[in-house]
């Protein structure tokens, strides 16, 4: 498994802590899907959570509300933002 798909994959569990996505497992999640509205079907509560998750988890804080958009577009946006920052976990 590569490390971006180790970082999606741990990406998924934490989203799913996060929002306490009871009946949700890791394999549900489409990395690709979006996150709002269609795909896992978040809210702008939700959004705040992801962005929450990222700072604390991470150390990655975004002010500007269209980046924030763009980041959080799926999974696989939100490892590359974090692979970007130099941010991944060995």
């Amino acid at each position: 498994m590569s490390k971006e798909e180790e970082l999606i994959e741990e990406l998924k569990t934490q989203i799913i802590d996060a929002l306490s996505l009871e009946d949700i497992t890791p394999a549900d999640i489409d990395a690709d899907a979006p996150l709002f509205v269609e795909g896992l079907g978040l809210d702008s509560i939700d959004a705040i959570e992801l962005m929450l998750l990222l700072e604390r988890n991470y150390g990655i804080r975004i002010e500007d509300p269209k980046k924030r958009r763009e980041v959080l577009t799926s999974v696989r946006t939100m490892a590359k933002l974090i692979e970007s920052k130099g941010q991944v976990k060995e």
